[in-house]
Parts: structure tokens; sequence; C-alpha cells
């Protein structure tokens, strides 16, 4: 006797039939729990249930993602948005599809012995500054207050910095970036306490921007076929997020089993994991137009060297998150 297929059934069949459809995705910086979402959202099975086959490559300091995506080797990738809308106004038309960082995490720490007790001590000060695309936020912040950073008198001295605190330690410099849930710690790690410190945080100081959005580019929004994929994407990627908040132990041990490096630590990871839902609290994938609004006049608001020129055009949608959220 022939067994009937249910309907139920025969569509799990017919969906399983199917291929699923390749995304990737490149990070800003390396395997760590500032990208636990998307390592999350793999590792539960959300973009598999999505019909995705996603990869995940990491980025680091010779990865600059407006260059992976402009060569086509990304779908979609990670950027701060003063890095995109710089690129854009050069005429690589990144599109933010979604926001999943609601806050910024980006400080500049210093030595008080240094003598920096307010912003407007950084006079005559080296400060150390990431590079990138990292560094349109800080030269934003010096434009506000009057200070050059060409060295002159007066002014700031630039050093750029690679992405440790060892100018910090060594003291070549008064004050270097740090974001809340890394290099901050690695400044407590190697045995500064918190009471020598000095802490300024772009939150704080009214001149944050917005970092860790997700950008494509716009002429691929166009495709129907491009623009499911991005929406069922952005749905598994937010879900991944709001598990990682909820669950920073198992998010950050998901993030060690990624690493394909071995270069993180459980305890580091448990700690920038906790740090990052933080960040991530208070953003269901929507950009706030507010938020982009506050993050454009502050890139226009440099005085003579603005790190843009102009109120971008097109910078942004909620062509994907208005279908991936109902």
């Amino acid at each position: 006797m022939k067994k009937l297929l249910t309907g139920a059934l025969f569509a799990a069949m017919a969906t399983g039939a199917q291929a699923a459809d390749d995304v990737t995705l490149q990070l800003k910086w390396v395997t760590q729990a500032q990208f636990a979402g998307y390592y999350v959202a793999a590792a539960k099975g959300f973009y598999e249930e999505e019909g995705l086959n996603v990869t995940i490559l990491p980025g680091g300091p010779d990865v600059a993602p407006t260059q992976v995506i402009a060569g086509g080797g990304a779908d979609v990738v990670i950027d701060w948005m003063p890095s995109a809308l710089a690129a854009r106004e050069k005429g690589l038309a990144l599109v933010n599809i979604a926001q999943p960082f609601k806050s910024s995490g980006m400080m500049l720490t210093c030595l008080k012995e240094s003598g920096v007790a307010a912003p407007t001590d950084f006079a005559d000060k080296t400060l150390g500054v990431w590079f990138g695309g990292n560094e349109y936020p800080f030269l934003n912040w010096m434009n506000k207050l009057g200070l050059a950073t060409d060295g002159s008198a007066g002014g700031v001295t630039v050093l750029k910095q690679g992405f440790n605190v060892d100018p910090l330690l060594q003291k070549q410099a008064a004050c270097v970036s740090t974001m809340t849930y890394n290099e901050y710690w690695q400044v407590i790690d190697a045995g500064v306490a918190p009471e020598d410190l000095v802490v300024f945080k772009y939150e704080d100081e009214g001149v944050a921007t917005l970092e860790d959005g997700l950008y494509v580019m716009e002429d691929k929004l166009a495709d129907p076929a491009f623009e499911d994929k991005m929406v069922r994407f952005v749905r598994a990627s937010m879900k991944g997020w709001k598990y990682a908040e909820a669950n920073v132990d198992e998010a950050a041990a998901i993030v060690i089993e990624n690493d394909a490096t071995g270069a993180q630590t459980i305890e580091h990871q448990t700690r920038m994991m906790g740090e990052i839902a933080k960040l991530t609290a208070g953003s269901n994938g929507a950009l706030v137009e507010d938020d982009y609004k506050r993050t454009v006049a502050a890139l226009m608001s440099g005085g003579s060297d603005p790190v843009i020129t102009a109120e971008p055009a097109g910078a942004w949608t909620h062509q994907i998150t208005d279908k991936a959220l109902q």
C-alpha cells in the first residue's frame, strides 16, 4: 500500500531540495565578539532556516570593507558610517540597509599623569589614532575643538596607532584610541589601574557617530532576488544579535569556536560580549533616522576640513528592514 505524503511533509521536502542562497559577509575586523550576532546566527541555524548559506570573512589591519565590496568580494559589509559616507562621497555607492549597533563604543583613553583632564587639555599633546576609515570621528572631534592635527603649536600631534595600546603603555602618547569592549581592557590587563586613567567617550562628548552597520552596493538593491536575500539575511542576523545579547557566555563560546587563529581567550571574549550587548541594546536592526542625521551633522561640522562636504542622498534605506521585521 502506498504511503501518502502529507502536505506539510511534501513542503518540507520541497524546501530541503532547494539549494540555499549564498551570501558573503565581510567583517570590519578579526573574529571577535564585536561580530557575535552573525556567528551566533550561523551556529544556531538561523541562516539555514532562512535558506541561506552565509560565508563570514574575517577582517584585519590590511582589509578595508569598502575595497572588498567595491571589488565584488562580498555581498554585504560591516563598516562604520563615517567611513561609508566618506566612501560614498568619493563615488562608492554604499547604502546602509540595517544598523544593529545603536550606540558607539569609541573612546580616547589617557594617562592621568599626562595632564589631560578635559578635551581642552589635548592641545600640544600626542594622541594615538586609528586610520583605515576609523580616523574620521576623531578628526571631526578635533575640528570641532578647533585643534589642528598637523602637529603645529596649539594643535595635536597625531600618532598613527596600530590596533594595540602600546603607545600609551610606552608613554609615546598621552591618549590612545580605544573601544569600550576591547582596547580599554587591554590597558587594564597590562596593569594600569582605572584610577590612573582619564576616559573620554565619544557618546559623552556629543561627537559619537554610528558604528557597525550593514552596507551593500546601491545598484544591487534594484534586483528583487538580491533584496529577498538581504531581507532574510538581516532577519536571521538580528535574531542572532538578540540571542547573543541574552546569552553572553554562549555567544562568546561560539565566537571562540569560529576563531581560526586561536588568538582569543574565552575570558576576553565573554567580557567583550557583555560590553557589546550594551551597544546593540535598543536596536531592532532598523536605522533610526535621527541617529543618521546626528552622524551626518557631526561629519559636516568639521570647520574648514569636514569629513563630508555635502549631505548625502540615498545613503540609507528601510527597504530591507521594513520587510525583515514584519
